[in-house]
């Protein structure tokens, strides 16, 4: 079927879009989705609906402190968002500002450090590549000058908090602008029960971009183009993969970056490649899944890619029937909010 963007809308009343996160990591609610089914537990519950022999696999990046605000050369004000740090003297990044900087133009940022923009970058050309003027290191001035970037539909500004919640408790590559939040419902008690019940892990890492936020500006999804990211499966990753197939067990995502990840690294039977690489891959309905079985994710925005991306997994009209009791029942949205488990469709 042709479908529309429109096709992925939904009313979502703003009340329930989360700016907080639950109490205690494992304190949100999870909506178990079933085909036509749905099921209201808790995240604490997790573990019941998991046997031994799965396998949960994890996206380890790390949130860089990639937001800055700073001056033109001619005075006007600007923001910076970190799209990627290509090295220690480059980066990538999106810029707000009254009128966008020209090549050559000097930004200072956090009054801390001055760049150049060098030229426009992106796959629409949407973005803008920095180098550093003087001596520094990217990284090292993310971590000392810059802000914890919240989604844009969190009213608030990164408090301290902030800082560990929006994190998973088993972040260790630094390189990401915003969290792979299907995780942050997991602390260090959960991932000892799991383990002790013979559930596996494993990890991968995708630094997610700030073009997850960026919206679908064409009509036909066909159309639309995906911002590309970095993402890494290690050999000890595709091992695991290979053994909880050969054992019966189930490969389950934690999070739609670990789904994209896994499929773009697939080979068509189904066996997976370590590999480091970059991932446009855009999943939508009709999509033939070769690794993951079941996915935990968050709530997604309406026509937003990663809805089209659940919507394929777990069948369009599974999604829109779990979204619309969602809503009814009053779970919490977005990247603080609730979270879901979600069987794969059988048709695909």
């Amino acid at each position: 079927m042709s479908l529309t963007v429109d096709d992925f809308d939904f009313p979502l009343p703003p009340e329930l879009i989360a700016q907080h996160p639950a109490a205690e990591r494992t304190g949100s609610r999870l909506l178990h989705v079933c085909g036509q089914r749905q099921f209201d537990r808790n995240f604490e519950n997790l573990p019941e609906l998991l046997r031994a022999g799965d396998l949960l696999v994890f996206n380890d990046t790390r949130v860089i402190k990639a937001r800055f605000f700073g001056v033109k050369d001619t005075g006007g004000q600007i923001e910076v968002m970190l799209e990627r740090i290509v090295d220690a003297r480059h980066a990538i990044c999106q810029v707000r500002a009254s009128k966008a900087p020209k090549p050559g133009c000097r930004l200072h940022l956090a009054d801390a450090f001055t760049v150049t923009m060098t030229g426009r970058a992106g796959t629409d050309g949407d973005l803008f590549a920095l180098e550093l003027v003087g001596p520094g290191d990217f990284w090292e001035l993310a971590e000392r000058h810059g802000q914890l970037p919240l989604p844009p539909y969190i009213a608030h500004p990164a408090e301290g908090a902030d800082e560990t919640r929006y994190q998973t408790v088993y972040a260790r590559e630094p390189g990401a602008v915003a969290a792979p939040t299907a995780g942050l419902h997991f602390d260090e008690a959960m991932l000892t029960r799991l383990a002790s019940q013979g559930v596996n892990t494993a990890f991968l890492t995708l630094h997610v971009g700030a073009g997850t936020y960026r919206p679908v500006r064409v009509d036909k999804i066909a159309d639309h183009r995906m911002h590309s990211e970095r993402y890494a499966v290690p050999a000890a990753t595709a091992a695991a993969i290979a053994a909880t197939r050969a054992a019966g067990g189930r490969v389950i995502a934690v999070g739609t970056t670990s789904l994209r990840s896994l499929e773009s690294a697939a080979n068509a039977d189904g066996t997976v490649r370590a590999e480091a690489a970059e991932t446009d891959i855009f999943i939508t309905p009709g999509y033939r899944f070769k690794v993951v079985d079941r996915l935990i994710t968050n709530f997604h925005l309406p026509k937003s890619t990663l809805l089209m991306l659940v919507s394929a997994f777990a069948g369009y009209d599974a999604i829109r029937a779990a979204y619309a009791h969602a809503v009814a029942e009053r779970y919490r949205f977005f990247s603080y909010g609730d979270a879901m488990l979600l069987e794969k469709d059988h048709a695909v």
